[in-house]
């Protein structure tokens, strides 16, 4: 994975897209950044930054993804193998369904996931100092470099989805206490079924993690 660190940019997911509309998409490259200024959260909301925290957006190829991976699940896909990469070096944060880091009860970061044409578009936010007192940051201190160099091995090592999906459907338990929003309307997970393609049932109704 080509990475291009910047010192300040207002999203990473903004800059990548139009890098590869001016460069055309060669092979997979990240965007980094500890300082973004207006990014782009689920449902095209912002999401609150700070200097010094970690923001990046990444596109490859589907066809550099597992085969059994559904198109609707990415966003779980990539967000639990960081996650994966920060249990190795001790933090506790665990994945609210769909998308969003947890340390304990607060939000510390999220992902988004687009896909165009062929291309799949992931940007992450995680919070490594504190942004305000309604969310959350990282329980470790880590090294950015030595991090996203472990997380895009991963991620390039093409983790077989099923085996992504057998170690967060024990933990999805931990998202039954919170709400997730469907449509615009908060809705409790308290009896969410997850299924295995990654949407959970709520109300009689199949819902979707792609964001």
């Amino acid at each position: 994975m080509e990475t291009l660190s910047l010192d300040s940019v207002d999203s990473t997911h903004t800059y990548l897209k139009n890098y590869i509309k001016k460069y055309s998409y060669k092979k997979p490259i990240a965007i980094v950044t500890l300082n973004q200024i207006n990014g782009v959260g689920s449902r095209e909301n912002n999401w609150e930054g700070k200097n010094g925290n970690l923001f990046f957006s990444f596109v490859l190829n589907k066809s550099l993804l597992p085969m059994d991976l559904p198109i609707q699940s990415y966003s779980i896909y990539f967000s639990y193998i960081l996650k994966l990469c920060l249990k190795d070096l001790g933090s506790a944060t665990w994945l609210k369904w769909p998308n969003d880091f947890y340390i304990n009860d607060k939000k510390i970061g999220g992902t988004i996931t687009n896909l165009s044409s062929e291309l799949v578009y992931c940007g992450i936010g995680l919070n490594l100092k504190e942004v305000s007192s309604f969310y959350g940051y990282l329980d470790i201190k880590v090294n950015i470099e030595k991090l996203l160099k472990n997380y895009f091995a991963l991620v390039e090592s093409k983790i077989l989805w099923k085996q992504i999906f057998s170690k967060y459907l024990i933990e999805f338990k931990q998202s039954k206490q919170y709400k997730t929003t469907v449509g615009n309307e908060k809705v409790s997970l308290q009896d969410a079924i997850l299924n295995d393609d990654g949407s959970i049932c709520i109300n009689n109704k199949k819902v979707f993690s792609l964001r």
